[in-house]
């Protein structure tokens, strides 16, 4: 076969920042659906310098990789914990992706997700950034299924131009966003929202690291209401709503997202 027509791997996980000291913090970005690891290219040089940075490029990126969706969202979480060397210390998750690192940590309560992996060790903490979250079923009804099924090609204008570092031109904003759209296709929306529906059933009470919970005060994708719904039901979690921010505050507002994640991964106990 050749190189050219060979599929792409599902997960891909890289190391694309080095720590300045021994014994590092080991952090694995995990980033929402139709972006890709790039998203975090403008926080990973204001990390805190002792951390070790990994980045998962995971199957629901860009225009997704075929098949993604046949596989609990879990399972590919699972594959990216898996490939950094004795597991993460921290998740960082955005968007999509923290439904999927909420839904892999309820596995068990240890935070290794009841991962396989040699060597894995449990998290000592967790950053969820423009999480997607309702507490209970009766949160759900039916305007939000219309909502999000409406707006669905402008969450993907927004994660373009979030990975571009600019906004796309109006004339071309829908007809980009609508050709992700079909090669997403309906699949890959149900398993969108589908996780988004399970959310609910997580067992947040048994996550007892701690945790993280980022959103901005002006996304229309990942309302602040959810970020603050979510701080609310686990047992240690701090939650900041960046003003000014929309649903990739890693990109619009580095600085300050790096700034409350720097002091989040500082205080971490040993």
């Amino acid at each position: 076969m050749s190189a050219d027509r060979i599929a792409p791997a599902p997960v891909g996980v890289r190391c694309v920042r080095q720590a300045s000291a021994p014994d590092p913090l080991r952090v694995l970005l995990l980033h929402g659906l139709c972006s890709g690891a790039d998203v975090w290219d403008a926080f990973v040089p204001l990390a805190d310098p002792r951390c070790e940075i990994w980045a998962a490029e995971l199957p629901w990126r860009g225009t997704g990789i075929k098949g993604w969706t046949t596989r609990p969202v879990e399972e590919w979480v699972d594959k990216a914990v898996a490939a950094v060397p004795g597991g993460p210390d921290v998740l960082v998750a955005h968007s999509f992706g923290t439904n999927c690192a909420l839904t892999w940590l309820d596995r068990d309560a240890t935070g290794t997700g009841g991962s396989s992996a040699a060597g894995a060790r449990p998290l000592r903490g967790v950053v969820l950034v423009s999480p997607l979250y309702r507490a209970v079923p009766e949160d759900f009804d039916w305007e939000t299924i219309a909502y999000y099924f409406n707006n669905f090609d402008r969450i993907l204008v927004a994660g373009m131009q979030a990975r571009l570092g600019r906004r796309l031109a109006e004339e071309h904003q829908q007809a980009i966003a609508l050709k992700v759209r079909d090669f997403m296709g309906p699949y890959g929306w149900l398993r969108f929202f589908d996780t988004y529906l399970r959310m609910p059933a997580v067992r947040t009470e048994r996550l007892e690291m701690p945790f993280l919970v980022v959103g901005g005060a002006s996304d229309r994708v990942a309302f602040p209401s959810d970020a603050e719904a979510l701080a609310r039901t686990l047992p240690d979690a701090s939650v900041r709503i960046l003003p000014h921010t929309e649903h990739f505050p890693m990109v619009s507002s580095a600085k300050s997202f790096a700034e409350v994640t720097n002091a989040f991964l500082h205080d971490l106990p040993a």
